[in-house]
């Protein structure tokens, strides 16, 4: 058999056991197979208007231009937000790192030296070699590592992974930011309101004061009714102080939110609105495995698919390591004849490195990293169905703080009616003070209920968008089947 056939019957050989090695250098990642549900339960809220469409800036529901301004304000100065974007540019650029591996590296020597050699060395040196020598080189060097089993095509596969596992993960800071700046400032609206409610009953209470101390100069009243009446005035202010104290707290937190300088902190306020009640709710027609463009649903997938490459990168290291490496340039006694023909040299070479024995070292790796798969595939798909329990959990609670709310207003309509009709029957001599008091009492925790109930109901509507990941488009909804 001729040398040529020799080559080629090798070249035959070696072909396969390559493409073998190469599909063995780590498993193709697939998305889990998970029973999803088709759709999302039939309409949760029948009272509810059904949003076909609802953009990234979902807040804009409420119709509160104040609320619009505070979001934006979070968005661009919030620190965590910031952290989140520092923390995709660090991954951006380690992509980069692991992508540049892939290709050769170049680079330029240059080196000029005098020498002066001992005599009194344990050699003598020959009489003809002067004892201080020059020596001028200057090349470019070349390395390149051939591929071929996949490690470093892997290995950028999971650093692109861990970007926009980092990019999805600061999504959900986004979406974490803008659901707490809305919850937070309809907080801060409720209690506002909350205090105009005390602050009327106040004055209701120190009006009647004046009356009582008049009626207690001719006779009318006696003077331990007045300090009743005065112990209820001082009740009403105390709980007035009480709901300011939890306002000025609830402010201080929304700006540490909105991400002001510590001077602002101390002495700006936050602007107020009107927020509108939306009733929102998802489309019936609407996609359930849309849920699994939650950010941190694709931080959790893209960790995966990172983990599942990296197990390509522990299993290439069973595989021979293959550089390439040579250099072109000159070298010469004088710096005049550096670049001369007869200084001209050049070296190319080629390393191959197999592993033969390592007491199991490799097979250990490549266990840790599918280890760290499975763990991670755990996760995942406990956060799917954690997401799906969330999205559960905001339908409910958006449809009972909707009837909530309801039956709140309608309670506190009928109880001012009552009071009214109770003021009435004590300023005929009718109904005594206490009458009168206990329905006073049991009116404005009505008031107070129906605003929290107001606050809760807001609050319930951006739970829900925070579980479904944001808003739809009206595409995916005619794309669900």
């Amino acid at each position: 058999m001729s040398k040529s056939n020799k080559t080629r019957n090798a070249a035959l050989f070696l072909l396969p056991a390559c493409l073998l090695a190469a599909c063995a250098a780590g498993p193709d990642y697939r998305r889990p197979e998970m029973a999803l549900p088709q759709s999302w339960p039939q309409q949760q809220d029948a009272a509810a208007q059904k949003a076909d469409t609802v953009g990234e800036q979902w807040w804009l529901l409420y119709a509160d231009a104040a609320l619009d301004l505070l979001e934006q304000e979070a968005l661009a100065h919030n620190s965590d937000i910031q952290v989140a974007a520092a923390r995709v540019l660090e991954l951006q650029a380690q992509a980069g790192i692991t992508a540049a591996d892939q290709y050769p590296t170049v680079s330029a020597h240059m080196m000029e030296s005098r020498t002066k050699n001992t005599l009194a060395g344990a050699f003598p040196r020959p009489a003809t070699l002067p004892r201080t020598q020059n020596l001028a080189h200057a090349s470019l060097d070349a390395s390149y590592e051939l591929d071929l089993w996949g490690k470093l095509r892997r290995a950028s596969e999971a650093s692109r992974a861990d970007l926009l596992a980092a990019e999805s993960a600061k999504e959900t800071v986004r979406l974490t930011l803008t659901t707490q700046v809305a919850q937070q400032y309809f907080a801060l609206v409720a209690l506002d309101a909350q205090e105009a409610a005390l602050q009327r009953l106040l004055a209701s209470r120190q009006e009647r004061i004046e009356l009582n101390r008049k009626q207690v100069e001719v006779g009318v009243m006696s003077e331990y009714d007045l300090h009743q009446a005065e112990a209820d005035v001082a009740a009403v202010q105390s709980q007035l102080a009480s709901i300011r104290q939890t306002r000025n707290k609830q402010e201080t937190a929304l700006t540490l939110l909105l991400g002001r300088s510590p001077r602002e902190v101390m002495t700006a306020g936050v602007q107020r609105g009107s927020p509108s009640l939306p009733a929102a709710t998802v489309p019936d027609n609407l996609p359930a495995d849309l849920l699994l463009r939650r950010p941190d649903l694709r931080d959790a997938e893209q960790r995966l698919v990172a983990l599942n490459a990296r197990i390509g990168v522990a299993r290439a290291q069973y595989f021979p390591s293959i550089a390439l490496t040579g250099y072109v340039g000159g070298e010469s006694v004088a710096f005049s004849d550096l670049f001369t023909g007869p200084a001209g040299i050049f070296q190319f070479a080629a390393n191959i490195t197999q592993p033969i024995f390592n007491a199991g070292r490799v097979g250990y790796l490549v266990d840790a990293a599918e280890a760290r798969r499975e763990q991670t595939l755990i996760q995942y798909k406990q956060a799917v169905a954690n997401a799906f329990g969330d999205v559960r959990n905001a339908l409910s609670a958006q449809a009972s703080a909707r009837l909530v709310m309801t039956y709140e207003t309608t309670r506190s309509e009928a109880l001012a009616s009552a009071y009214k009709q109770a003021e009435l029957r004590y300023q005929a001599g009718i109904a005594s003070r206490l009458e009168l008091l206990d329905v006073e009492r049991n009116y404005l925790q009505a008031q107070l209920n129906r605003l929290d109930a107001e606050r809760a109901h807001r609050s319930a509507v951006a739970d829900l968008f925070k579980a479904l990941g944001g808003g739809w488009q009206q595409q995916q909804v005619a794309k669900a089947p």
